[in-house]
């Protein structure tokens, strides 16, 4: 104690303070698929494996070269973006379609080992990474899959890009109407690309590309950016005609636009078109601001570990507040946020809840929402007509 009586100099170390807070890794890419060339020692199955932006190690899921699965294809569109931190979760290849739906989905078992998709949560625990962007390709315009792949990403506070098994305009809206998962997005229809080990083009689901656009964003604009109106590498075509206007909505991309179905236009290369998630709640209708949310929820959260058992004082709770506030000043100067506050409600916090250990914060934050409609109203004037008698 300080008080305990000492014949000479004593220093105590003060740890009052505000601390920065450093936001939470985002760009980082989820993925579950088949590789049956694998290197089994790299990528063994059912197991995360972190690539570490490595097109030599992604390689090692097709040994052979040939291209058999979903796996190679996918490594090869995410990498067309950019290289980013990939978490791969490789399951069996089997004939039968049903049992490969199972495969893709997993299970944990009695010994608490995860497959297929719960694999994706252990990759915190295994590789000290979250996979906060999701996909399936080859397998998520199965309803099982797209239903789980939302599922994963409420736990992971993550967002899952699923592709739609519809062959028209008209099918892709019913398959959209089957979801009100806001961290969800649905797409339509696949690309055409060109397969190097097939050397022909072949069809690639939306998603693959998605999921490296999703990375390359938040890598060099951030994650307030939706993923519409940038030039996507590596396409060559669409699986169906989507016609579109930019200034007329009664099209086929504004119709899947307007059924929160993100689709793809050509305009000076090939584009996702659609920032919308299958939210129900319009709150949470943008992309941009599903994922603020969730970036600031685990920015926060898990910038606190410090204040948890430290003795609660007003010197604490101040602490605390001010350091969320610095980063929310932080953020809004960088225009990830409009704007956000974190303060202290009397209210929700009795005395008996103050007794038990519990302190309650708010914080309220308004997400950058895209420009999704531009309007311009013009008026025909002659106030302008007495220029033409400015004779020089």
């Amino acid at each position: 104690m300080p008080s305990d009586y000492h014949h000479g100099v004593r220093v105590i170390e003060i740890l009052d303070g505000v601390r920065p807070i450093r936001t939470v890794e985002t760009g980082v890419v989820g993925v579950v698929g088949t590789a049956p060339d694998a290197d089994p020692e790299v990528f063994p199955l059912d197991e995360a494996v972190l690539i570490i932006g490595s097109r030599t190690k992604a390689a090692k899921l097709d040994t052979t070269g040939n291209g058999q699965g979903t796996l190679p294809g996918v490594m090869d569109a995410i990498f067309d973006q950019i290289a980013p931190l990939i978490v791969v979760v490789r399951v069996e290849d089997v004939e039968d379609e049903n049992e490969q739906i199972s495969k893709i989905l997993g299970t944990v078992d009695a010994t608490g080992h995860h497959s297929g998709l719960q694999a994706l949560l252990t990759a915190k625990t295994s590789l000290g990474i979250k996979p906060r962007i999701l996909g399936a390709p080859g397998f998520s315009h199965h309803q099982p899959v797209a239903d789980e792949l939302g599922i994963k990403a409420e736990h992971l506070r993550a967002f899952a890009y699923v592709d739609s098994p519809a062959t028209t305009v008209e099918e892709a809206v019913v398959h959209r109407n089957l979801f009100g998962n806001k961290r969800v997005m649905i797409m339509w229809p696949a690309f055409k690309v060109w397969d190097t080990p097939l050397a022909d083009y072949v069809y690639q689901p939306a998603s693959a590309r998605a999921l490296g656009m999703r990375a390359k964003l938040d890598n060099d604009i951030g994650w307030h950016k939706t993923i519409s109106n940038i030039v996507i590498n590596g396409v060559s075509g669409l699986t169906a005609d989507v016609s579109w206007e930019l200034q007329n909505p009664v099209t086929d991309a504004g119709y899947l636009n307007a059924n929160e179905i993100t689709t793809m236009v050509v305009q000076d290369g090939f584009r996702f078109w659609g920032s919308r998630t299958c939210s129900g709640d319009p709150m949470f209708a943008f992309e941009s601001a599903v994922r603020t949310g969730d970036v600031l929820a685990d920015t926060i959260g898990e910038a606190h570990m410090w204040a948890v058992d430290k003795p609660m004082s007003p010197t604490l709770i101040q602490n605390i507040m001010d350091g969320v506030n610095s980063k929310f000043r932080e953020l809004k100067n960088f225009s990830y946020i409009v704007n956000a506050e974190c303060y202290l409600d009397p209210e929700l916090n009795s005395v008996e809840s103050l007794a038990s250990g519990k302190l309650w914060l708010n914080y309220d934050y308004s997400p950058v929402p895209p420009l999704e409609q531009l309007g311009f109203r013009a008026k025909l004037t002659n106030k302008y007509l007495v220029e033409l008698l400015e004779v020089k």
